[in-house]
This record gives structure tokens, sequence and C-alpha cells, in this order.
């Protein structure tokens, strides 16, 4: 058999769904590249994907159904057969769903794969069940709801848009981690001429590409733009045409700038000086093509949707959405490129049934009354690494009456607790249908080698369920590309005009989206300072949760791993060096603590220990953990959601994880 090459897609939890290519031989990945035809990518990928099948072919690759015959977490298992495993699974739910009804039951799925069809696979099969939903607001929905509420419906600028802006500000983004394909072209747009900022709580990767890095408190990001906007008002530097054709609120958003959000008080609250405030302000009202592109952490505080809709009022005062490069880019929302009720299928419910927050599984696990989660089923996720409240979710995870099923490549901190585990599939051993959320791509992604051992996909998966379960829907009976076609049948706007045969041959498409302009797509037709329908109709700043105790610490993302993903290969976990801890010099000094010690991190939800690296780059009163180890690489077994809580953000009910209040002791010394 010849190699060939076969196109396909990066399924991660990225914003931009990199384009590959697959050097392919007798159902082996050989290498993956970048595709230089992709409209984004380019033929450019990150560290973590150009050895992609070194995750795909990795010997710690699970190939078979396994059976629990240990303790749970023990992460003892012997092999069991598909036809076993689905019975047993049937079993025990009818069971369950007799006793004590259909809702005690719990999926927990979100990102661990981007593909629509396998990542909404499980949607159809438990609203016919008549389980609990899960409410998939982990990652970034306060800024969701932050766009929402100023911009309404209204498009994302294309991120080409950006190589023609004069300013660029990277607000709450380490865009060398996350965003790599946007930095590129940051990089060519400063190339050219234009400013880049970095607003952030420390000096990371992508302060290399900055011109100035501008070091905030966490959670005060909503007060710098507060501040700013005191400076734009008072010192006449907004544009009073474009504000007053296509804004709705500024005469009150005027008043309240500049009675409370002074210079100096916005300095009092980020820790930056009032003559930076001033003169970030000066600048930002002196260009007209500005770009704001706003990160995730930012929102992932007490106050995080408010912070967001406040940065997203900058470019309102300024006018800069009517000039090229100029604007704000929160990300791109495409969903309506496809019928996704077709997939959910939300009309199997017999009845409306509850809904759980993911952020607060620990709870959810640890009630013991007529609600109990009595099952859970884990699918391309794991909750006992990236929830948070980590020692609540495992304590839940212990229960011995509840059964737990999870299907993962990969013995996770998760699987390890399971009653039984079910091996899945990769990216390229199934089909999908992929969207970006950095970009307007599409694409189509086939199966290009055979599954490894007896893995199979999630929605193999639930057909194979459906059927153990008795359901006779031919829905169920639909193949990957079959329910693939059907979504491609279905007409929609955003897909009219794109290249069809190019998207059927695996190669991507750019959606026909419409540049953000005149009138905005909001109920007013103008962007909403002010929005009388919402419980908060006007910007203020919110403090975030916060706490007593003298450190907040940051969750952070790092190069060589994406959230709880890519900790199966050994050389991205030397190069990130072990689960360490960032500490500015003055407070290692002032805690008695030296480079390489191991110290131990605390607060009221639990202890987590480190390997303290000291670095100039972290502000005083910061601590910084880049990545997120699984239990089983840590140095005490635990990571770092041990130590942020359940708590939820003011808007979308999202995570808290960047809002985390802890102190730190010294341990011992690490043997060399």
């Amino acid at each position: 058999m010849t190699r060939k090459i076969v196109p396909s897609v990066c399924p991660y939890d990225c914003p931009e769904s990199c384009g590959l290519l697959l050097e392919v031989e007798k159902d082996r990945v050989l290498s993956v590249t970048g595709d230089p035809q992709h409209p984004h990518s380019r033929g450019r990928l990150c560290a973590k994907m150009l050895h992609y099948e070194r995750t795909v072919h990795s010997p710690e690759r699970l190939r078979t159904p396994l059976l629990r015959t240990g303790a749970k977490g023990e992460g003892r298992f012997r092999p069991i057969g598909w036809d076993e495993a689905a019975l047993r699974i049937a079993v025990r739910w009818k069971g369950i769903m007799a006793e004590h009804g259909a809702e005690s039951i719990l999926p927990y799925s979100y990102a661990g794969t981007m593909g629509l069809i396998q990542r909404n696979a499980g949607h159809a099969f438990f609203h016919r069940l008549g389980a609990s939903r899960l409410l998939r607001t982990i990652c970034t929905p306060a800024k969701e709801a932050a766009w929402s509420a100023i911009m309404g419906n209204t498009a994302a600028p294309h991120p080409d848009a950006v190589l023609k802006s004069d300013l660029i500000i990277l607000w709450g983004i380490n865009a060398a981690a996350t965003s790599i394909q946007y930095l590129h072209r940051v990089k060519e747009a400063r190339r050219r001429g234009a400013r880049v900022w970095l607003i952030d709580t420390y000096a990371h990767a992508t302060a290399a590409a900055a011109d100035e890095v501008f070091l905030v408190r966490p959670g005060s990001d909503g007060a710098l733009a507060l501040g700013m906007m005191h400076v734009l008002v008072r010192d006449a530097l907004v544009d009073r045409e474009f504000i007053e054709e296509h804004v709705q609120g500024f005469d009150e958003l005027r008043d309240q700038v500049l009675d409370d959000y002074p210079p100096a008080r916005a300095s009092e609250l980020t820790g930056l000086p009032i003559e930076t405030i001033e003169r970030m302000a000066r600048a930002y009202g002196s260009v007209k093509g500005s770009m704001i592109r706003v990160g995730g952490g930012i929102t992932r505080q007490g106050n995080g949707a408010m912070t967001v809709r406040s940065i997203a009022a900058l470019p309102a005062l300024t006018g800069a959405w009517l000039h090229e490069g100029g604007g704000c880019f929160f990300g791109t929302s495409t969903g309506a490129a496809f019928a996704m009720a077709e997939l959910t299928r939300e009309d199997f419910m017999q009845k409306p049934t509850r809904i759980i927050n993911m952020n607060q599984l620990g709870d959810a696990l640890g009630k013991d009354d007529d609600c109990s989660v009595r099952s859970l089923y884990v699918y391309h996720s794991n909750p006992a690494a990236v929830a948070p409240d980590q020692n609540a979710v495992i304590e839940g995870l212990l229960r011995e009456d509840l059964f737990c099923v999870v299907h993962e490549r990969f013995m996770t901190d998760t699987a390890r607790y399971a009653d039984i585990v079910l091996p899945a599939t990769s990216s390229p051993e199934h089909s999908d249908l992929y969207r970006a959320y950095g970009s307007y791509c599409i694409q189509r992604g086939r199966a290009a080698i055979a599954p490894v051992g007896q893995s199979r996909s999630n929605r193999q998966v639930f057909s194979l369920l459906a059927g153990a379960m008795g359901f006779e829907d031919a829905f169920f009976r639909q193949s990957d590309d079959e329910l693939i076609d059907h979504l491609l049948s279905i007409p929609s706007p955003l897909r009219e005009g794109i290249d069809t045969a190019a998207l059927g041959e695996g190669k991507a498409v750019e959606l026909r989206v419409a540049p953000p302009g005149v009138p905005f797509a909001t109920p007013s037709g103008k962007i909403e300072i002010l929005n009388p329908v919402h419980r908060e109709p006007l910007l203020r700043y919110i403090p975030p949760h916060g706490g007593a105790l003298p450190f907040s610490l940051m969750t952070a993302p790092s190069p060589w791993s994406l959230n709880a993903s890519f900790y199966e290969r050994p050389e991205l976990r030397e190069l990130q060096g072990g689960m360490s801890l960032l500490m500015n010099p003055e407070d290692a000094a002032g805690k008695g603590c030296c480079e390489g010690q191991r110290v131990q991190v605390f607060n009221e939800l639990g202890e987590v220990d480190f390997m303290l690296r000291i670095s100039e780059k972290i502000p005083r009163g910061m601590l910084v953990s880049e990545g997120l180890w699984w239990m089983t690489q840590s140095l005490s077994g635990r990571g770092i959601n041990a130590l942020t809580s359940q708590r939820l953000t003011d808007e979308g009910q999202g995570s808290t994880f960047c809002d985390c209040r802890v102190d730190v002791r010294v341990m011992k010394q690490v043997e060399q």
C-alpha cells in the first residue's frame, strides 16, 4: 500500500481549527504537517500538533473496553468485549431509572473534540433517555453574554482585519499559547507599523510580541477600561458624530465615568500609575484603526461579563468600527452555519429535564437525597482534572453507589474512577464536520485510518447504547458521514456561495459573513452601551469574588498543552518542566522560598504542591501556574483545581478559575 496525504483538521479546543495534512500508510499516521492551502492557518501549526501522530499511536492508548476490578481510583481493570460493556451499562441504567428516575443519570462532556458530530453525539441520546441536562459553561459564557449585551448578534471582524490596524491591544490573552495564527497576523501588522500593547496580569510569552506591556491586578480590567473612558470623554477624544448616529446610552455613560472613574480611582483598583492610564487613553483616542483582541482568562472572574462589556465599549467611543483595522475581536460565532437542532434533537425529550451546571459537578455528586446523581457518563472530557473544586469532585467519584462510565483515549484521572472504561477514537479515525471560533472557516474531515484497537467514536458508541436501551429511532442508525451529508443538505445563509466541491474534498472554505458595520445587529441597530432590558443596564465596575488570603492564583495556559490535553506526550510534559509555580522574587523572599523548592499552595478548598520558579515577570501578590496537570503526574496527587471554587460569573454561569485567593508555605527541598 502506498503512502497518501489526507486533509484533516485539528480537533482540539482552540479558536484556530488549523488545517492538517496527514501522511498515512497502512492505517498508520506517519507524520502531520500544516495545510498551506488553509485560508486561516496557511500551513502553520503549534508545537503540540506537529507530532500529533504520537498522540494517535501512543502506547498509552486504550484499546479495549475495561471493567473495574479494584477500588475506585486505583486504576485496576480487566478487558471485556463491547457487547458485554453495552449490556452492563444498559442493565445498570434501566435499574437506576426504575428506582430513581432517568434524571439521576448525568452526561458530562465538553470540548475534548470540537467536531460537530462527535462533540454533540450524546445530546440526542440523553434527551431520548430523559437524563439530566448539563449546562456546558466551563469556558467563556461570560464573554458571550457581554458581547450580546452590547453588540447583540453583530459579527466579529475577519481576523485578517488586524493586518490594517494602527494600534492592537491584546487584552487578557496569551496568544502565543492559545491563538498562534492570530498572533502571526499581529506580528505582521507590527512589521507594517502598528503598535502592539499587551494588557494582562503577568508578562507571559506573548509579551515578546508587544511594544508595551501593562500589568493589572486580577479582576481590575473593567476599571482600566472605565478609567480610559473618563479620559476619552474629558479630553474630547471621542467621535461625537459616530456616537450620535450609532451608540445608545453615551450621555448616561459620560456622566458616570466622569463622576465615578477618574484615573486616580482606576489606578487604585488596577495598580497602574495615573499617568500611565492617562497616556494609554490618549494614545487609544488618537488613532482610529485600533483593534482590541479580548482573551478568555479575564472572563473567568466573578465580574467577567461586566469587565468585557466595558472593554467592548471602548471602540464605540472612538468610532473605530468604521475604520479599517478597527473594532474589537471577541471571537467568531458561526453556529448558524449548520442546523444544530438536527444533531441535538431536543424534540426527543418527553419533557424538559433538570439542568446541572458543569462547574458545580462537585456539589451535584455530593448530594445524598432523592435528587442524587446515580450515574455519570463522561466523554471527551476529564472532569477530575478540569472541573473546579477538585476535592469535591473526587469525593463524588469515590461514591460506591455512583455508576460511572468513561469513554476516553487514555487512562485519565477521571477514567481511573470509572466502573467501565470505553476506548475512544482520535480525529483521524472518524469522520466529522468542523467550524472555528477564531476564524470563519469550516471543513469536513473524513476517517483517514482504521480505529486503533477496538476504539469507537462517540457517535458509534451512542448508536450501540441506543440499541441496548431499545431505542428504535432511525436517527441512531445513521453513520457519521450520513449525518454530515444530512447537515450539509440543509441550506444556511452563511454557507451561500461557498465552494461546496472543495468542502466535500476535505478542504477548508470560508463562510460568507458580512463585516461588522451599521446598522449593528442589536435591537436598536446601535451599539448598546446602555441596554435598557438588561438587569445591569449601564456599565460599572464590579469587584471580583476575591478573598482574604494574600495571593491571587492565576491558572494560565501553557504553549505545550491545552487544558488537560496532551499530557499523554512525555516530550511535551518535559518541555513544561513539571508542575511548577511562578512567584515574584520579593514575595518569595518574604515567604522564605528559594528557586527549586517544593512549596504548598493552600486555601479553604485544598492543598497542592508545586516546584517553585522565581520570576520577575510575575507582579507582587500574584502566583501563576501554567498548564493543567493530571493528578497522576502531580507532586502531591492533586492538580491546581483543588484550589479553584465552584462560584460562577456575574453572567453566563461560567467558571471563575482566575478568581482564586491562596497562601503559600515551604515544604521540602526538591531532590536533584
